[in-house]
């Protein structure tokens, strides 16, 4: 039983945030436009040129563009999220070091090894996109040169393998992590050239696209179906493979590493690449669809083969060239991702510690470079596109649910748990002030007597004796001016975490360290989330019939995610952060969870089987490697242990200054008749 504890202690032990933050062994040389680019290209090559082929031939129809609305919308709650992580631990790792400091180890290595899978078989994913756009300019060339001189590998249309082994895809791979490997300045450089020339082309695709539109093809009376050919349903599970296109905005939290100001580019450059990208999204999947029938879109290069099919064949070229340079753009974001995410656990001792090797003249992990490109340029050369942008789905929505999970937990942490500085309890006094309700100006005028009444009460000493045992048993309140308000005693930095002065008498919720409860109701909250999705995803039919248990089922489900939620808003959040944060929390985090988790049920069981697999394989390198080897278990098995502390300037109270008394004793010299000499 010993035993057991001891192995749980260390699962749950958090990662101590060194007293520094942009201290690193990488270059901090990248500007908010550099991130900025970074993200957006990352995002517009795969997501444009990749998906949207794929999404409106075999999952939504012309209904692929509220499909990627509806994987924006939760995309964005996910960035914000991650903008105000990112902010506040600028380190590579993203959302495995966010997880890592704020609900623990486990937790965070399984974020960590999922995030390296999404960003292995992002590139791998990726690379084959742009053997297929080549392909498509030589008019299938490539494919059946290789065909004819190899040989197939499957002939069988739903194998994971491919039908021939890409070794454009896998060159293409492997170029990119050479240029990675020679630093972040050249690769931000290449990739904000490429994603420049590629804004130009995705207008000319957006123009000449609407002037070949055909409003017809989104009407029940064009033959094809209409705008909902594969139903509402297939609109959903079209936007949880759309959230692939949106992943790119985790590049930018990777980047904080080496970005000058991370504290103000993390959050700048994550809301001007979201919303770019949603936008050109919008505009490119309905030209698209306005311009041929869903049923004839090209799933590796959709737009070249729309421009042909509409009879533009010069403007086939102009878009491939586009494809091209999109595409090389989200390659070497990907590439970029993914030895740094490497790098960050491999730094924390939970990866083989010779992964995090820093080369000292181009400061990129290097060994990580090479080691996971080569994995990468194998994926690519073996698996077909479609079997590679599935599993990424899934992986990306786990990682995201867990992030927005995390800042809630991180929102209610009390002061003796929370590693981060926090603003001076005077300037949260001030804030309060602002937003004061009438009441609390009634209770001014109160406090507003005390001293007066405290002068008369001096003058009795029962009353004096009184008077100090309450101050010491309760918190005084600050003096204020007439023109500020007091701060209630929730807003105090040591309430953080509690339960509301009004609600700490509720017999369960009482029961709770400061902290506790707030994490209980967000594990239970995704639970009930979980229950919900499902009956809303497989009993679709019988919601449709408005079947009695369904319905019910829903409603249940529903009061309890509530319940939940009321369990977490009754407790003191923690607002004192000095760097960015997402404003409506617990509210926007929670959105994000329950549309993440929604987004993940509507993936098919395959792809669930297959991302149980890779955890499993996991946690066996977690629990033969990782628990002994990692850093904050070295620390403690030196003796020291991490040292978590409040680092925060929130000044005391005056009258416990002036209450300490120092009492000064005369240092007598030693008698001789002792005989200490």
């Amino acid at each position: 039983m010993e035993v057991l504890k001891k192995a749980l202690s260390k699962m749950v032990r958090v990662k101590t945030i060194p007293e520094d933050l942009h201290e690193t062994s990488l270059h901090r040389c990248l500007t908010t436009l550099d991130i900025t680019l970074l993200g957006i290209g990352h995002m517009i090559g795969a997501g444009i040129y990749v998906m949207t082929g794929t999404v409106v031939h075999d999952k939504a129809g012309p209904s692929a563009v509220i499909s990627f609305l509806l994987a924006g919308i939760a995309a964005l709650l996910s960035a914000m999220c991650y903008a105000e992580f990112g902010a506040r631990i600028p380190k590579a790792g993203s959302a495995y070091s966010y997880t890592y400091v704020t609900v623990g180890e486990v937790w965070g290595f399984l974020i960590g090894w999922n995030i390296i899978l999404e960003h292995m078989i992002g590139a791998a994913s990726v690379a084959r996109a742009w053997s297929g756009a080549v392909d498509a300019i030589f008019n299938q060339a490539i494919t059946n040169g290789t065909i004819k001189v190899v040989g197939r590998m499957s002939d069988d249309r739903d194998s994971w393998l491919s039908e021939y082994p890409d070794l454009v895809a896998t060159s293409i791979t492997i170029l990119a992590f050479i240029v990675i490997g020679f630093g972040a300045k050249l690769s931000v450089q290449f990739n904000s050239v490429f994603t420049i020339l590629n804004s130009f082309v995705l207008l000319f695709i957006i123009i000449a696209g609407f002037c070949f539109a055909s409003p017809s093809l989104w009407s029940t009376d064009g033959g094809y179906g209409g705008f909902f050919p594969f139903g509402f349903g297939g609109t959903l599970s079209g936007a949880a493979t759309c959230f692939y296109a949106y992943i790119g905005f985790e590049g930018i939290a990777v980047a904080s590493e080496e970005a000058r100001d991370p504290e103000k580019s993390v959050p700048r450059a994550t809301v001007l690449s979201m919303f770019t990208v949603t936008i050109l999204y919008l505009l490119v999947c309905a030209a698209l669809t306005l311009m041929i029938p869903f049923i004839d879109t090209n799933t590796s290069a959709a737009f070249p083969f729309a421009f042909d099919e509409v009879g533009a064949h010069w403007a086939k070229y102009i878009v491939a060239v586009g494809t091209l340079l999109g595409i090389s753009t989200s390659l070497l974001g990907t590439a970029f991702s993914l030895p740094r995410s490497v790098y960050a656990m491999a730094e924390d001792g939970l990866l083989f510690r010779f992964l995090g090797y820093v080369h000292p003249r181009t400061q990129t992990p290097i060994y990580s470079v090479l080691v996971f490109g080569s994995l990468a340029a194998l994926l690519a050369l073996l698996f077909k596109i479609s079997t590679l942008v599935e599993f990424v789905s899934i992986g990306t929505l786990f990682g995201y649910t867990i992030v927005s999970a995390s800042i809630i937990i991180l929102r209610y942490q009390p002061v003796h748990k929370c590693q981060f500085k926090l603003k001076p309890e005077d300037e949260c006094t001030e804030r309060s002030a602002l937003v004061s309700s009438s009441s609390e100006q009634q209770q001014l005028q109160q406090h507003q007597q005390e001293p007066q009444q405290q002068q008369q009460q001096q003058q009795q000493h029962t009353v004096k004796e009184e008077s100090d045992r309450q101050s010491k048993s309760e918190p005084a309140t600050p003096a204020v001016s007439e023109k500020s308000s007091i701060i209630p005693k929730s807003k105090s930095h040591d309430d953080f975490g509690r339960l509301r002065q009004n609600l700490r008498r509720v017999p369960i919720l009482r029961r709770f360290e400061p902290g506790d409860g707030v994490k209980s109701a967000v594990v239970l909250m995704g639970m009930f989330m979980v229950c919900l999705g499902l009956v809303v995803i497989e009993g679709a039919e019988h919601l449709q019939e408005a079947a009695w248990w369904a319905v019910c089922l829903v409603i249940v489900f529903s009061l309890l995610i509530v319940v939940t939620y009321l369990v977490i808003i009754a407790h003191e959040q923690n607002d004192a952060f000095l760097t960015f944060q997402i404003p409506f929390v617990p509210l926007l985090p929670a959105l994000s969870m329950l549309v993440n988790i929604i987004l993940m049920l509507s993936l098919s069981r395959l792809t669930w089987l297959r991302l149980i697999v890779w955890i499993a394989l996991g946690l066996l390198v977690y629990f033969v490697y990782g628990i002994h080897n990692s850093k904050e278990n070295l620390i403690a098995h030196r003796g020291y242990g991490p040292m978590v502390e409040y680092k925060g300037e929130a000044a005391l109270p005056q009258n416990t200054i002036t209450s300490l008394k120092e009492e000064v004793k005369e240092l007598q010299p030693p008698r001789k008749d002792e005989g200490l000499y």
